[in-house]
């Protein structure tokens, strides 16, 4: 050790413990440039990082039926990729084709109506009526013929007035058929039935068609499309088995519905809010995966027993959930332990 006998050299004597100088010599210059080459470089860091622990949840969507009936097929599995779209399961479906099918029916019966009263009355119906119109214009003009034979007969005292009287009520039987069948030929050969009865088509018209747009979206309601794009989770019916409305049979979680649970003590609280950003470090992860703050829970609560640690003693912790963006959602899974950090470091 050349510096430290240099040192006891100079002072002409042995010394039993060396001096603060003669540590110095001892000392690598590399260890003491250590701390001012750290500060300098840019890559490095406290040792230690202030991280707080969490888990990954998910928020799965249930797909229920929303008819009852049998299930007939089921095209997905647990652990399938689906998207938004694509066909899920299906019920059986024969009473609710019959009933459209109806429904149709009805349709084509009330609009058959509303044609008819829209295009009056059909030729040979009218010939009936011409018919009997010039039946009674032949009756009423032998009606006005015998009442002027018996107005002279009268005048020449040949017959009575009563008998004048009944020829005059003949006539006037006469001219009111002859009225009522021009009456009728003119409504016959309208284009268009009584306003009142054109109404009431219209109104059934309506109502045939509502009645198969109903049964039409209870028949689509037997066969379930993927609402959003996933892994399916799990599948709670087989086919053949009988479900209710309202039963979830598929379970598919979006990676937009993968978030962060992770709790920080009182005295941390104020550091965080709405939209921030921070950092998730999870095992596997090859850098920290930025996330936002969505909801910071108002009230307190005792740490888990899933979170206890040597560096954590606080008793009393808030709940804060953070969302990843869907494509680093997507690598990660509910249930996993990860640790939260309040720096983002560059990725």
């Amino acid at each position: 050790m050349p510096g430290l006998g240099a040192g006891l050299a100079r002072r002409g004597k042995v010394a039993l413990v060396p001096s603060f100088l003669d540590i110095l010599t001892m000392i690598p210059r590399t260890l003491l440039l250590a701390p001012l080459l750290c500060m300098l470089l840019p890559g490095c860091k406290r040792a230690e990082e202030e991280r707080f622990q969490g888990y990954l949840e998910g928020e799965p969507v249930l797909v229920a039926a929303q008819q009852s009936g049998q299930l007939t097929s089921l095209t997905v599995q647990r652990g399938d990729q689906v998207r938004a779209g694509m066909p899920l399961f299906s019920q059986d479906q024969a009473t609710e084709a019959a009933s459209v099918e109806q429904a149709k029916a009805q349709v084509a019966q009330a609009q058959a109506q509303l044609a008819n009263l829209g295009s009056g009355k059909r030729p040979p119906e009218i010939a009936i009526i011409e018919a009997q119109l010039k039946d009674a214009e032949v009756k009423r003009k032998l009606s006005a013929d015998q009442l002027a034979r018996q107005q002279a007969l009268v005048a020449k005292g040949f017959v009575s007035a009563d008998t004048l009287d009944q020829v005059r009520t003949q006539l006037g039987r006469d001219e009111a058929a002859v009225a009522q069948m021009k009456a009728q030929l003119a409504s016959a050969r309208l284009p268009f039935g009584r306003s009142q009865e054109r109404a009431a088509a219209l109104a059934e018209v309506a109502a045939s068609l509502a009645t198969l747009k109903q049964s039409a979206i209870r028949l689509e309601q037997k066969s379930q499309l993927a609402p959003a794009t996933g892994l399916v989770q799990d599948t709670f019916f087989r086919i053949g088995e009988w479900a209710e409305p309202g039963q979830a049979i598929v379970s598919i979680l979006p990676p937009e519905n993968i978030k962060v649970r992770f709790f920080v003590p009182e005295a941390r609280l104020n550091a965080l809010q709405a939209g921030q950003t921070v950092a998730i470090h999870c095992d596997g992860c090859p850098a920290p995966l930025p996330a936002t703050i969505r909801f910071i829970s108002p009230s307190a609560e005792y740490t888990p027993p899933v979170l206890f640690s040597e560096k954590n003693r606080y008793r009393l912790v808030y709940l804060v959930e953070a969302w990843p963006q869907p494509k680093d959602a997507a690598r990660l899974h509910p249930g996993q332990p990860v640790d939260v950090s309040l720096n983002i470091a560059k990725r």
